[in-house]
């Protein structure tokens, strides 16, 4: 079992484990059991709640002792009992399903639209009818006090069949080219349907005419939203007699008040996948929409998320048990997921053992393997002086760090650093005065960390402020007050260097704003130190005079530049008189070089001559080498010049085709020698 936790939710997933193959016979099954440990202690709620393939649609029936599912390959249709925590049946079919209905309390009437436009009717032995709708359809839903199934797919009209008289009645002409999805609302009998322009038409059952039509399409796109199509209706799901929530292919649920054309509320999933489902949970108020990549529980009145599903696979359809905390997910996996959320309610009847697995969950919850060890770098064993220890059982190599035990590092910690609690609290006690002093009348203070650079921008702000007003335009942010930057102004690290060469390259102008600037910095911290009440205003000059003084430096600063740029070339002059003086006063040693077994040494000009050779042309290289004899040019017939290479041989070869050229002289003379004395032996013999 999984446990996982967003904004402090419980969600377990009791799917999670290893599954076995079907074709595993059941000895084999239990002695896998015996000997994994992972498959032996894995929580299997529904035995084999698995498609071969792919899962498409969930339903549940209205008694909640079956579900049934619908998937691939092949095309079939399972139905697990709850009761017996197995599978009851399975039926396989000619063609995929699309979508289903059960109209009765149990598994004995069902519905199935399948993709070759042939509508099913099973019984509880199996199929008992089958029909043909004139298009391919893609959703339907059945009125129940007319007996009316209404199909809607890629066509403008909306077929009715009716099941007590058994045929077709006339069809609801649209305004749409094909419709997506449709829903009867159980309170009136309200019959909607969702187009691919991103309307949807009410029609009204009794009278067969249409009521009104809601463009949910311009209400989707909002400001903040960048919309590259047309948003077309992929689900709708009525609440109650006057709410009706509609999901577009964009990614947006919209949720609606019957007696108003605008939505009440647009949630965005921002991931730019078509809504799959959408489900009510009235008793918190809650919406469960998903798309193929996540799963999003969020209040319907607020927006505000209550937490998420997040499954490793694509989902195909979410299914919630009534009244209760469960929810079945078809994947594009062959395993079906179920999920187990406490606080939506409690556990169904038919395993209610869940609810006191979570408390005790709850109550011992399980240290993980991380809580007995500390992460630290580098830089952070350097410090503790534990850089020794880089390779040794005690650190375990992890990224860019190690990980080591706890104990130790709150051991090494309290030698390095004893007074480091002592530190803390005056840190704690500090931290609350300033909090007491940030109720009061507060002055204008500096951080401790790029002073100048602060009154800077505070200078800058005040002018955009007045600006502002002027012009009654919105006052940008600042800089001082975002908390993304706060840290400049805290951590000394970040203490900009203007002694550096790239900032004097980058800010060439000193003018006498920035010398006004700090004389105004040097009588504020004056004020800090002497802790004044009353802020004292800098002596200086009018603002008069400081515009005309900002446009003589705006004027100058080409010569700033060069001043600049001379300091620097001086500086850099004075640094190579410096590294002259060093390399004079060093002595240089002679070095020896290895050369390779197998070489002779001969003398420094061969590299001499390679380096001459490799600067000059390749024309030159060619008249070199014909000289020597290493190659050879000359006309063919045809009128091309053809060339012929002769690769110089190294001092190994050579020695080495000298030795097998001494050998076989020495076999010859050996060969000769020996007839000679065969042929005297031949003729001293007597007959």
């Amino acid at each position: 079992m999984q446990v996982s936790s967003l904004n402090e939710v419980k969600i377990y997933s009791l799917s999670a484990g290893r599954s076995l193959p079907e074709w595993l016979s059941d000895r084999k099954k239990r002695a896998l059991q015996k000997k994994d440990v992972d498959i032996r202690r894995r929580i299997e709620l529904i035995q084999d709640f698995d498609m071969p393939a792919v899962s498409n649609k969930l339903k549940v029936s209205r008694d909640g002792q079956y579900v049934m599912a619908t998937g691939t390959y092949k095309p079939r249709i399972r139905c697990f009992d709850t009761y017996q925590l197995s599978m009851k049946f399975e039926r396989c079919l000619d063609a995929e399903v699309v979508t289903f209905d059960i109209l009765s309390d149990d598994y004995s009437k069902i519905v199935f639209l399948q993709c070759d436009r042939y509508v099913e009717f099973h019984s509880q032995h199996g199929r008992y009818y089958r029909t043909r709708i004139p298009k391919f359809g893609r959703d339907f839903s059945y009125h129940y006090p007319s007996c009316d199934l209404y199909f809607v797919g890629a066509s403008s009209e909306i077929y009715r069949l009716n099941l007590e008289q058994g045929r077709y009645l006339n069809s609801l002409q649209t305004d749409a080219s094909e419709n997506h999805v449709c829903d009867i609302n159980s309170a009136h009998g309200l019959f909607a349907a969702g187009t691919i322009e991103g309307k949807v038409e009410c029609w009204d059952p009794r009278t067969r005419n249409r009521v009104g039509v809601l463009d949910c399409a311009l209400s989707s796109v909002t400001a903040d939203k960048e919309v590259e199509g047309l948003p077309s209706i992929s689900a709708l799901r009525f609440d109650g007699a006057l709410n009706m929530a509609v999901g577009t292919s964009t990614g947006q649920v919209l949720l609606y008040d019957l007696r108003s054309s605008n939505p009440l509320l647009v949630k965005d999933h921002q991931y730019n996948l078509p809504i799959k489902s959408i489900q009510f949970h009235n008793s918190l108020d809650l919406v469960i929409s998903s798309d193929s990549r996540i799963i999003k529980l969020w209040n319907k009145d607020t927006g505000k998320i209550f937490t998420s599903i997040e499954p490793e696979h694509d989902i195909n359809d979410v299914c919630l048990y009534p009244n209760s905390g469960m929810l079945f997910t078809a994947n594009e996996a062959p395993k079906m997921n179920i999920y187990y959320i406490p606080v939506l309610g409690p556990a169904p009847k038919w395993c209610s053992f869940l609810d006191n697995l979570t408390e005790e969950l709850e109550e011992n919850p399980e240290t993980t393997v991380y809580d007995d060890y500390k992460f630290v770098t580098r830089k952070d064993l350097e410090n503790l002086g534990l850089a020794h220890l880089i390779g040794s059982p005690l650190l375990r190599g992890y990224m860019h760090g190690f990980f080591m035990d706890i104990r130790l590092y709150h051991k090494v910690k309290m030698m390095v650093n004893p007074f480091a609690y002592e530190e803390y609290r005056r840190e704690k006690i500090r931290q609350k005065i300033e909090e007491t002093r940030a109720q009061r009348v507060q002055l204008k203070k500096l951080p401790k960390v790029n002073k100048e650079l602060a009154l800077k921008l505070i200078e800058e702000g005040e002018e955009e402020s007045q600006d502002a007003r002027k012009k009654k335009q919105k006052k940008m942010p600042n800089i001082l007050s975002d908390d993304r930057f706060k840290v400049m102004f805290e951590n000394p690290d970040f203490q900009v260097d203007e002694k550096s060469e790239e900032f004097r390259l980058l800010n060439p102008l000193v003018s006498k704003i920035s010398e006004k600037r700090r004389k105004k910095l040097q009588l504020l911290q004056q004020e800090e130190a002497l802790r004044e009440e009353e802020e004292e205003e800098p002596e200086g000059k009018p603002s008069d005079a400081e515009s005309s003084e900002t446009s003589d430096d705006e004027k100058g600063w080409v010569e700033e530049v060069r001043k600049q740029r001379r300091l620097l070339r001086q500086e850099e002059k004075v640094k190579r008189q410096e590294r002259f003086k060093e390399d004079q006063q060093t002595v240089l040693k002679p070095r020896f070089f290895e050369i390779k077994a197998g070489e002779e040494f001969r003398s420094f000009k061969d590299t001499t001559k390679r380096q001459k050779l490799m600067k000059k042309t390749l024309g030159d290289r060619l008249q070199l080498e014909e000289r020597v004899g290493a190659l050879s040019v000359h006309d063919t017939t045809v009128g091309s010049k053809q060339v012929t290479f002769k690769l110089k041989k190294s001092v190994q070869q050579q020695k080495q085709q000298d030795a097998e050229k001494h050998h076989h002289e020495e076999r010859r003379k050996l060969r000769r020698s020996a007839g000679h004395l065969k042929s005297k032996r031949g003729r001293g013999r007597p007959f």
